[in-house]
């Protein structure tokens, strides 16, 4: 289960004792993601979670799409923030790890409202229709790839839409004093740079679980 990075685990503990509870389905699936080993970082924390449930309810969100899914705690999230009518397209590319999602989701009643699309993500993007109509995005997924998905997906959000993109702090490593030679590190720091200067949105960069960037299309 991931958390926010730069919190203690008793500061983590009291700040998921201070929110809405999760439910039985989310935690069965944090515990059997955990199970999954190192790999279950992968997963947004559950503060993160509730944010993407309330930030899509707040906005009326009808038309989501979801880049990188994994095990599908993310995907339930958004799902349940829908608006009545709602639609969450996902894409990844492990048939694995979102067999696990796929269960969850029918346990939550959720199945009906989510779309899986198994194979490369900008492929499954360049598909979509092109007219504006998304009402929000979200990003967790290849950090090399994250601009050329943002180059996708923001002709594809109507004006007012939101563009998610998570780790958009790597633990901290994108401060250039870090000296990092990692390559997604790297695409990331150059992402957020170009994204506070880009003139088609407004964004805020929150320090939630590894970095929330959350671009509002002007």
């Amino acid at each position: 289960m991931g958390r926010s990075f730069f919190l203690s685990a008793e500061l983590q503990a009291y700040l998921i004792a201070s929110a809405t509870p999760v439910d039985d389905v989310l935690r069965d699936l944090q515990r059997e993601t955990a199970a999954l080993g190192g790999i279950a970082q992968m997963q947004v924390a559950p503060e993160q979670g509730a944010f993407l449930t309330i930030l899509a309810a707040a906005i009326g969100a009808r038309e989501v799409v979801e880049v990188g899914t994994f095990t599908g705690y993310s995907a339930i999230c958004l799902a349940r923030g829908l608006a009545s009518g709602g639609r969450l397209r996902c894409f990844d590319v492990s048939a694995e790890w979102t067999a696990i999602a796929r269960r969850y989701w029918e346990r939550a009643g959720l199945a009906d409202r989510i779309e899986l699309t198994l194979g490369p993500a900008a492929e499954s993007l360049e598909a979509l229709p092109a007219e504006p109509s998304l009402d929000l995005a979200f990003v967790d997924a290849d950090k090399t790839g994250y601009a050329g998905y943002v180059e996708l997906l923001l002709p594809r959000l109507r004006t007012g839409g939101l563009l998610l993109l998570d780790n958009t702090l790597r633990e901290g490593a994108v401060l250039p004093s870090s000296h990092s030679t990692d390559e997604g590190t790297r695409a990331i720091g150059d992402l957020n740079a170009a994204l506070a200067d880009d003139p088609r949105v407004e964004v805020v960069l929150l320090p939630l679980a590894d970095g929330v960037t959350i671009a509002r299309k002007r």
